[in-house]
């Protein structure tokens, strides 16, 4: 997959992981769309970033998904890159919360099925390009769920599994490659409640995707998400011991 002359967009591309795909890429001669629920983070973030387009849109609504495709139509007929990083997380406790349904729903629309939604409505744009690509932004606990994001996790087992099906659909009939990104912890706004602080600089999340495209790496795991899939093909048992540490 080419590194640049590409045009990319970046859902929830306004902070963390997202931003810095933006960032890099745009470096990279690529032009660059970003969008956001937030629209005065989201033109903070575009005016840090020279030659962005941030564009105000919530994956979970059905208007603005709508808008949003027929803008990328009209305004943009050569996308040829989507790639899907707004995310929702709640922690909580299944044994103890009573909105659980409540929270799950709201995370499996806008981790798993809104990603779905967007992919289904850009591929026929997407299968005009000679070359394109969906990057879905997973994550480690797609492979061992921590107890505190129990949810979040099973949105996230969703999207990998949905990936695996979707790059070999789309591999039979068109051009268009799908990567599955998945981070460790990352050190952004989004996961302090679950000590962030402590993460990967999501700098390295997006080099790591710009180093998959140069090898036509489908399956990125990044940082220490590789040796947990690794724990999780030899020992389910111990990669969810690791995941959830005892006392």
């Amino acid at each position: 997959m080419k590194t640049s002359q590409n045009t990319l967009l970046i859902t929830g591309g306004s902070a963390g992981i997202g931003f810095e795909i933006a960032r890099l890429f745009a470096s990279n001669y690529n032009q660059v769309i970003i969008t956001g629920r937030d629209s005065d983070r989201l033109q903070q973030a575009a005016a840090r970033i020279p030659h962005v387009t941030a564009i105000q849109s919530d994956v979970s609504q059905p208007e603005d998904v709508d808008q949003l495709v027929e803008q990328l139509w009209q305004d943009f007929p050569q996308l040829n890159i989507v790639v899907n990083n707004a995310g929702l997380a709640y922690v909580h406790s299944l044994s103890e919360n009573t909105r659980t349904f409540d929270l799950a729903r709201e995370e499996m629309l806008t981790n798993y099925l809104s990603t779905l939604r967007l992919n289904e409505k850009l591929l026929p744009l997407l299968k005009q390009q000679k070359e394109a690509a969906i990057v879905n932004v997973s994550s480690i606990v797609a492979f061992a769920p921590n107890h505190r994001l129990a949810t979040y996790g099973a949105s996230k087992a969703a999207l990998h599994s949905y990936s695996l099906s979707l790059r070999l659909a789309l591999a039979k009939t068109t051009a268009i490659r799908v990567f599955e990104l998945m981070p460790p912890l990352v050190n952004t706004d989004f996961s302090q409640e679950i000590g962030g602080a402590s993460g990967i600089p999501p700098s390295i999340v997006a080099e790591a995707l710009l180093k998959a495209f140069e090898q036509d790496q489908y399956e990125i795991h990044v940082g220490r998400t590789a040796d947990l899939y690794a724990l999780s093909r030899s020992s389910p048992a111990d990669a969810l011991l690791a995941m959830n540490p005892m006392g």
